[in-house]
């Protein structure tokens, strides 16, 4: 029986026609059934449009969804009163074991709160954490908070570092997963108190604890798992992001000077496709909401069908892996201890 993810197709720039194309390579990469949710005419009409028939059709079912929340309103407002957008009957196909997890392209902040709203914090998580998929020298590493929690507590930023070696085990194939606790000095006693308490607790878990990274070491793959409040996590992600795009930039000038310039780049065109590549978020697809009792992945506004795609396999992934109880007896083994 073919895994089944519920996808919101509604939600992202691009939406409803990068969506249905991302689900359709999924279905025939994966063997995945896809719930598209959101408006069924608009869907439909997609899928016609699209030309989706035969095995990729049998494998997609429209569910419908016809609310619509404004980018600006508030989130949690929102998800409590339009309970048929959606974000919000996508989770609750995961609620009712419909679906083993949920998609959505659409805001951050409103498929978290349909997460948090319909499917509820594992028993024990204090805080959910949005964790992404962070390019480094060695290969990845997983970042999280990147925005779900602005202001932590120590408990909060341990719990972060369970979930987050759970997932890189897990789902990323990281045997003994390097944890590091983002701070601004490598000693125990860097940082605010917040930072010490938590380099404290953590280093008490029994994870594979490599202690503080800096802002630096995160590139250079000192972990495979960092740990973050939600504002330093984003920041850092943001400023990695942009400094990305400037040094393209950058480099695409440089490269188009000159005709010796121009020459060298076309020689150095297969290298520079590589660097790109490990760089694109399409590649990694979503960020899955850590500790929220379900499967839900939330992928960037800009999606493609690639990114889609690989949205919903980190969903698959994750489902298989049974995240949710694993991360629930991990949090209860540390409690218990």
């Amino acid at each position: 029986m073919p895994l089944t993810i519920a996808l919101d197709a509604a939600g992202g720039d691009y939406a409803p026609a990068e969506p249905v194309r991302g689900a359709v390579q999924a279905i025939q990469e994966y063997g995945l059934r896809v719930l598209l949710v959101g408006p069924t005419a608009e869907v439909e009409a997609e899928l016609a449009r699209q030309g989706v028939r035969g095995q990729a059709r049998a494998a997609i079912e429209v569910v419908p969804a016809d609310e619509t929340i404004g980018i600006a309103e508030h989130p949690a407002a929102a998800v409590r009163s339009k309970r048929n957008s959606p974000p919000v009957v996508a989770a609750r196909l995961v609620k009712e074991g419909q679906a083993a997890g949920f998609v959505s392209a659409g805001s951050t902040g409103v498929a978290m709160a349909s997460a948090l709203f319909v499917l509820g914090r594992i028993p024990g998580v204090e805080r959910p954490a949005l964790a992404t998929i962070f390019p480094t020298a060695s290969g990845r590493c997983l970042l999280l908070d990147v925005g779900a929690n602005a202001d932590c507590r120590p408990l909060y930023l341990a719990q972060f570092a369970i979930m987050g070696s759970l997932y890189g085990e897990r789902v990323l194939g990281v045997a003994n997963p390097r944890v590091g606790l983002l701070n601004i000095g490598e000693e125990e006693t860097k940082g605010s108190q917040v930072a010490q308490e938590a380099h404290r607790l953590i280093k008490g878990l029994g994870l594979n604890f490599v202690g503080n990274v800096e802002g630096k070491d995160v590139p250079a793959g000192m972990a495979d798992v960092v740990v973050s409040d939600g504002f330093a996590g984003n920041v850092a992600l943001k400023m990695a992001e942009g400094m990305a795009m400037l040094a393209f930039d950058l480099l695409k000038k440089e490269v188009g000077g000159s005709l010796r310039t121009r020459l060298g780049g076309l020689l150095l065109r297969p290298a520079f496709r590589g660097v790109m590549r490990r760089l694109d978020y399409e590649e990694y697809g979503g960020a899955p909401l850590l500790g929220v009792n379900g499967v839900a992945i939330v992928a960037h506004g800009r999606s493609r069908a690639r990114a889609i795609r690989s949205a919903l396999r980190v969903a698959k992934q994750s489902a298989e892996a049974d995240l949710a109880r694993l991360i629930e007896d991990g949090v209860r083994s540390v409690a218990d201890a």
